[in-house]
């Protein structure tokens, strides 16, 4: 039985490295490449990773403000820039958004994977700053893929203001 005091240790296995600033990131993440540095005594890892059209990548979020671990519950932030006011944002738990704002400051992002050479995988869509420690990389299969699925009533109000996905 796991303790809730449980301390848990983790070590990067490569860093994120892009061109884009941090703003290109928040504005247009899913439309840049960046490359993922594999640090040396994980390369083997890389074996058979080749030829996956996607990955997940989980990091630790080594640049949030100390206001952003921990709370439970926050508005949205970024819908502001889809035109709300920050009134019409319900304020949700974190587990019900995609926010950095959570308990622990990991990430998961799924990126299409472009190619690897050596220890860089170069990828589209990550949305990380450069210099994000990566934790683990998985391959995407698709048995993980949700043919039916559903969104919280708060959410689906929010797609049908907007029209598109927020």
């Amino acid at each position: 039985m796991l303790e809730r005091s449980m301390e848990v240790r983790l070590r990067p296995v490569g860093t994120v490295r892009t061109s884009c600033s941090d703003d290109e990131i928040k504005a247009r993440s899913h439309d840049s490449d960046s490359v993922i540095e594999i640090f040396p005594e994980f390369q083997k890892a890389l074996d058979g990773l080749e030829g996956f059209s996607n990955i997940f990548v989980i990091a630790f979020l080594h640049r949030l403000r100390l206001d952003q671990v921990g709370p439970l519950k926050v508005r949205p932030r970024r819908l502001l820039s889809k035109g709300f006011r920050l009134e019409e944002i319900p304020e949700v738990g974190v587990f019900a958004i995609v926010s950095p704002t959570r308990p622990n400051p990991i990430a998961l992002s799924l990126v299409k994977l472009l190619q690897i050479d050596g220890r860089r995988i170069r990828v589209h869509g990550l949305d990380l700053f450069d210099g994000t420690p990566i934790l683990d990389i998985k391959p995407y299969r698709g048995d993980y893929r949700a043919e039916n699925y559903s969104v919280a009533g708060w959410y689906q109000k929010l797609l049908d203001k907007v029209g598109v996905d927020v």
